[in-house]
């Protein structure tokens, strides 16, 4: 039973075809509207027909799950004591304190206080025999105070004037007053915030102006914008690099550009018997592995996760090996021409099964608990280290019975007659079954991924900034909220604080053309103690 397409569509908007079909003088675009809304309702006819649907599946199929955890999935609890129950004696293991470490704290400076009448070598006034010496391990004391994210400092410049004939002179401007009004690190801060979290631009403005230093949304933009010219070598490099990956992960999300849907909208309607036009704006994600680095990268407009991962392919090295590509099963994340060897998403394949775990308890139980053990093996080839060879051989010796003991399952289940075909059960073996050679890929070739979750975590960043801000105005906006969201969810990746990042790049933005490859976030570092130190 497949699902209806999503109806967007308000009251307003539903009730004013309702009149017209009563009229019966309805507009071109009311038919797929109505198609819509039929469908929507057939759809859950069905469901709610089937006498084992829940309300709780109606509403996770309505709003989405949760979670798909085996164990809240199957409504088990995890087998064998749990880590908070593990002391025997009935009363939960309290885990930690709730305190965080004085190290947690690295962004805060640290002021070193002396001992106000004591120093290393005096007699101690205890017991008057001992020496004293410097534990090195000094107490600590946290003080946290607020200020809004763009602070500002006014320096009043006494002015004085001649009483006789007028001049005027003016206090000399300090050094940290500086040549320009907004600071290096202005326009970094505000390209994290609004890419980085998705606070948009009119929100911001909005703290600035209650916390006393006014920053208007259009200042904002130029001043991102400014610097994503600065930093767009920097982002050339990350695809030119990305292209020599072993692994790609990618994938979309749906997108919205005004300038781009306006297009859209004014474009001519072919002939008969032409294709469709293309509609649909997505962002997508591609997430590239190579060795100990690993690349985020996200492109805004018509294209989709396929024909953008073709154009990071098409900068890639001829003489190198063709790569893995971990996607979901859809065919529009193939790119056109670039080989590479395909990996489906296990994750996808048992969310089938999630989706009517209700209905077909046993039968998803065996299934989600296979798959579970798959996962369990991975965690420990991470846990151990593993290489890829020695994780591939693992996987044969301790994945490959299970995986293919759950495809004989599955066959004999559809061969016999004991799943519908055409059911939501039957529909989600078929799926496994149809894609079990890219879902078993890890089983076949070093360093092949289980699933996509790496890419779905990324397009997190991408979700945030639509549901926050609704929109990009243009095309540029889209490519400029790509550029920093591509090198922000990078330095994530790579455990690099994102504001240090880009504020260091803004301070050497003059020598990043030059040599682009010298700025990444695992040696940018040592490039700009380097220049500081000549």
């Amino acid at each position: 039973m497949k699902e209806p397409r999503r109806l967007d569509a308000n009251e307003a908007q539903l009730t004013a075809v309702a009149q017209r079909l009563e009229s019966r003088h309805l507009e071109p675009g009311d038919y797929e509207l109505l198609k819509a809304v039929i469908d929507t309702v057939c759809f859950l006819s069905r469901v709610v027909q089937q006498k084992s649907t829940s309300i709780q599946r109606l509403l996770r199929m309505i709003f989405g799950a949760r979670t798909e955890k085996t164990s809240t999935v199957l409504q088990r609890g995890t087998q064998g004591p749990s880590p908070s129950t593990a002391t025997g004696t009935g009363q939960p293991k309290r885990i930690g304190h709730g305190r965080r470490a004085a190290a947690a704290y690295w962004g805060a400076p640290k002021v070193a206080v002396p001992h106000g009448q004591l120093r290393a070598g005096d007699l101690c006034p205890g017991c008057a025999h001992g020496k004293l010496y410097d534990t090195r391990r000094p107490a600590v004391l946290l003080h946290l105070h607020a200020q809004p994210a763009i602070a500002g400092t006014v320096f009043e410049l006494e002015k004085l004037r001649c009483a006789l004939c007028g001049q005027l002179f003016s206090a000399t401007a300090p050094a940290e007053a500086g040549q320009e009004k907004y600071h290096a690190n202005v326009a970094p801060m505000l390209a994290v915030m609004r890419y980085g979290y998705g606070m948009p631009m009119n929100r911001i403005e909005q703290m600035q102006q209650d916390g006393g230093v006014p920053l208007p949304a259009g200042t904002q933009w130029e001043l991102m914008q400014a610097h994503a010219r600065e930093l767009w070598p920097v982002f050339e490099e990350f695809q030119r690099q990305a292209a020599g990956a072993d692994v790609f992960y990618n994938d979309d999300t749906t997108a919205r550009i005004l300038s781009l849907e306006k297009q859209i909208r004014e474009a001519e309607v072919p002939p008969a018997g032409d294709t469709k036009p293309r509609t649909g704006i997505f962002t997508t994600g591609i997430i590239a592995t190579q060795s100990q680095r690993t690349f985020a990268l996200f492109f805004s407009g018509g294209q989709h996760a396929g024909e953008n991962l073709q154009a990071v392919l098409d900068r890639r090295p001829a003489d190198l090996a063709t790569p893995i590509q971990m996607c979901d099963g859809l065919s529009r994340n193939k790119p056109r021409t670039a080989a590479t060897r395909m990996a489906n998403c296990n994750a996808h394949g048992r969310r089938g099964f999630v989706a009517v775990a209700d209905a077909f308890p046993q039968e998803c139980a065996h299934v989600l608990e296979t798959v579970q053990q798959i996962y369990m093996h991975d965690e420990q080839t991470r846990r151990e280290a593993m290489s890829d060879e020695q994780r591939l051989l693992f996987h044969q010796q301790h994945s490959g019975p299970l995986m293919v003991d759950l495809k004989r399952w599955m066959e004999e289940k559809i061969e016999n007659k004991h799943v519908e075909p055409n059911g939501s059960l039957g529909e989600a073996m078929a799926y496994m079954l149809k894609h079990w050679e890219p879902l078993t890929l890890f089983l076949r070739q070093p360093g092949a991924p289980l699933d996509n979750n790496i890419c779905e975590r990324a397009l997190k960043t991408s979700i945030r900034h639509r549901n926050n801000s609704l929109f990009y105005k243009t095309e540029n906006g889209a490519h400029v909220g790509d550029l920093f969201m591509s090198l922000v969810h990078t330095c994530r990746l790579a455990r690099v604080n994102p504001f240090d990042y880009l504020a260091t790049l803004r301070r050497y933005a003059h020598r990043l053309r030059d040599g682009p490859a010298e700025w990444l976030p695992w040696n940018y570092q040592a490039t700009a103690a380097a220049l500081a130190g000549t």
